[in-house]
């Protein structure tokens, strides 16, 4: 199996990592590509290096949209180029699941790859979806995940854990699920429980930025 995962800088750590250890124990080859190829370097901070680009699709198993830093993903859906949000579309064509995780949802609506799905993201941006992309139909209740037809959707950062055991479950079958829950011992007891909040307003930023570029 193999998972494409794009990524860009200001991407959230936890949206690429956490799933992609998930898809390691489940024996899949996980196969990063930047924005910029190099150093790339997490929302919170963190580097790593990813020498492969953005370049012709490949057929693949799923490709992983992440979110990230508000100010990137602006960019990145306003690139008049639209470098990232085209090879996003290329791929989803020869992949046969196409899976989004937080703010990544975002990106996925604005390269066209949600219009006519149910989907949802991070709480806090589904205003912004349910602004600029009609099209979208955002599940209600945040759920970890929503599936449907071979759209994966996750909700906010740590969903994303849960929505890559649902691809693995997908892709390989229940007691390969299982089995990378065992391994990971993945069976979540929050110590604290608290409510997500109702929000009206989104986190990103106005077009054009006010000094001119991010």
């Amino acid at each position: 199996m193999r998972i494409v995962i794009p990524v860009y800088h200001g991407v959230d750590l936890l949206d690429v990592c956490g799933p992609a250890e998930m898809f390691h124990w489940a024996g899949y080859q996980v196969d990063l590509m930047a924005e910029v190829p190099g150093m790339v370097t997490f929302d919170n901070g963190f580097s790593i290096s990813v020498p492969d680009p953005l370049g012709p699709p490949l057929p693949c198993d799923a490709l992983w949209i992440p979110g990230g830093n508000p100010d990137q993903l602006s960019r990145l859906i306003h690139d008049p180029a639209r470098t990232y949000l085209d090879f996003a579309a290329a791929q989803a064509t020869v992949s046969t699941w196409v899976c989004s995780v937080c703010e990544g949802a975002l990106l996925a609506a604005a390269a066209g790859l949600l219009d006519g799905y149910a989907a949802t993201t991070h709480w806090a941006f589904i205003p912004y979806v349910l602004e600029n992309y009609p099209a979208v139909t955002v599940v209600d209740g945040h759920p970890r995940f929503t599936l449907d037809r071979n759209r994966l959707t996750g909700g906010g950062i740590s969903s994303g854990i849960d929505e890559a055991l649902q691809l693995i479950e997908l892709l390989s079958g229940t007691s390969a699920a299982q089995a990378v829950q065992q391994t990971t011992q993945y069976y979540p007891d929050p110590p604290v429980t608290s409510l997500i909040p109702n929000t009206i307003t989104s986190p990103m930023p106005p077009w054009p930025p006010a000094d001119g570029q991010y």
